[in-house]
């Protein structure tokens, strides 16, 4: 395993590459397709990326945790937690990659 991460720098070079926009107009892109994705999720919709994925948004109820240290019950508040639920021709890519990996 590699261990790189992927950045919005990595993002706006690709797109600047591979698409040909100036790097200012490729940025913008990237920026703006991220901050429709986030808006989006704000709101609390479900943002689905066709062969991709879905980001969903849950929400949590109260409940009692526990400090492990100490023991002690603690409540946990309320929240909304976003889960990415990858499609199935993404899950087949990976392991398809994994694969050509292992027998390389």
């Amino acid at each position: 395993m590699s261990g790189h991460t992927v950045t919005r720098a990595d993002l706006c070079e690709a797109v600047y590459q591979k698409v040909g926009l100036s790097r200012s107009e490729s940025a913008d892109l990237v920026e703006q397709v991220l901050g429709e994705i986030s808006a989006s999720l704000e709101q609390g919709n479900t943002v689905k990326l066709s062969s991709f994925g879905s980001f969903v948004v849950r929400s949590k109820g109260e409940r009692i945790g526990r400090n492990p240290k100490t023991g002690e019950e603690v409540p946990i508040s309320p929240r909304r937690v976003m889960v990415f639920k990858p499609s199935n021709v993404l899950k087949q890519r990976i392991n398809d990659a994994l694969l050509e990996n292992v027998d390389a």
